[in-house]
């Protein structure tokens, strides 16, 4: 009763209380698997790679894909082998020298006050990270030595400048800015200037901007060959309509992208019960451009199954002028309102346009019959009485 009045959404009213045992269950039919999730994910499992060592070929790519946990981990070991295997040269080189002898003697060590192991393993993070402390350190008695300190400094500022550089790639990495670009969760398929056409909406969080976006969509969906050969995942580009040409939009306040149902259109076949029934039907949306404060190129993706499209629905307007600038009202990005579509295919509209026609006669004569019923009620009656005509 009360979702019914609009005082709670229907998707908190609670439908059934309690199942009944002797009520058949039955199985939901399984959804078509997503090939771009609606994050932007692709979901492809890549199995059976044998050449695993082209990965090595790339190891600076290989660790900015890795996942946070094994970077960090590959971070803290690359430093701690990198001191431990010089601290084992330092030490051989001082057990060479006979520096860890017991007492003290006339002869100069290779490195000053280096005993054990542990004050080797010291000595090593202190070259490395040149702090200095000042206890120890290289003489002139040992050229070994000496070569060894310029080798150990090339060698930490390789492994500084590799992991620092993957740190800073995996912090700025283009899919963290597209996180603030969103697309409507529903498409709409609606009348747009007499043709069908396939409707959805862009929005960027951020004042930043993106400079030359672009966006392309494109159908997947499986079909076979005429010889016989079944594509599972076939791609075709659709074109859109763009008052400035090309793909290329101003993102400045949210957009609606649309794309006109003709007949060089993959949809053009296709029918308000197909949204229900055609499972293989999958509209991958792309958008891409480069981050207006860091330069960097990013990419923002999802995608529409068949009963993620609404057929005769329309995006309310969110753009509004309001002291002297416009405003956008993000609360209602994904609202949708219904307008009359024909209930046909793109096919069968322009094959016959009266479909069209008596679309429009009604939408029109709709308000003009609304708007003669009130001018009809707040009319005021007057009653002419004979003597008056007298």
């Amino acid at each position: 009763m009360l979702s019914r009045k609009g005082i709670i959404p229907e998707e908190y009213v609670l439908t059934r209380l309690a199942e009944d045992p002797a009520e058949p269950r039955y199985r939901a039919r399984e959804r078509k698997a997503r090939f771009v999730s609606k994050k932007g994910n692709c979901n492809v499992a890549h199995k059976n790679i044998r050449e695993q060592g082209r990965f090595l070929q790339d190891v600076f790519t290989t660790l900015v894909d890795l996942k946070w946990p094994h970077t960090l981990l590959i971070f803290t070991m690359s430093f701690l082998c990198s001191w431990l295997l010089f601290a084992m040269v330092w030490w051989l080189i001082a057990f060479a020298h006979g520096d860890l002898a017991s007492g003290e003697g006339t002869i100069v060590p290779c490195v000053t006050s280096i005993h054990s192991f542990s004050s080797a393993f010291l000595f090593s993070i202190e070259v490395q990270v040149t702090i200095g402390f000042g206890g120890r350190m290289v003489t002139e008695e040992c050229p070994l030595a000496i070569l060894i300190l310029i080798v150990q400094n090339i060698v930490g500022l390789m492994i500084n400048a590799i992991m620092l550089g993957c740190i800073f790639m995996k912090t700025a990495q283009a899919h963290r800015r597209a996180e603030t670009l969103i697309f409507s969760k529903h498409a709409v398929i609606a009348v747009r200037h007499g043709r069908l056409c396939f409707m959805l909406r862009v929005g960027d969080l951020r004042k930043s901007m993106i400079i030359s976006a672009t966006i392309h969509m494109q159908v997947v969906r499986k079909t076979t060959s005429p010889e016989g050969e079944v594509v599972p995942l076939h791609q075709v580009d659709i074109p859109m309509e763009n008052g400035v040409g090309g793909n290329s939009i101003f993102l400045v306040a949210p957009l609606i992208i649309y794309h006109v149902i003709d007949s060089n259109s993959p949809l053009y076949d296709l029918a308000p019960s197909d949204l229900h029934h055609h499972q293989d039907l999958e509209i991958i949306v792309i958008l891409e451009g480069v981050v207006e404060t860091t330069g960097i190129t990013t990419q923002a993706r999802t995608s529409y199954l068949a009963d993620e499209i609404l057929w005769g629905q329309r995006f309310v307007p969110i753009v509004a002028e309001e002291d002297g600038r416009y405003s956008v009202d993000y609360s209602k990005f994904g609202n949708t309102i219904k307008v009359p579509t024909p209930l046909c295919t793109a096919r069968q509209l322009d094959e016959d346009r009266s479909l069209l026609d008596a679309l429009t006669l009604a939408s029109t004569r709709g308000p003009l019959r609304k708007r003669s019923v009130a001018m009809a009620k707040a009319k005021p009656r007057f009653s002419i009485s004979p003597d008056a005509l007298t």
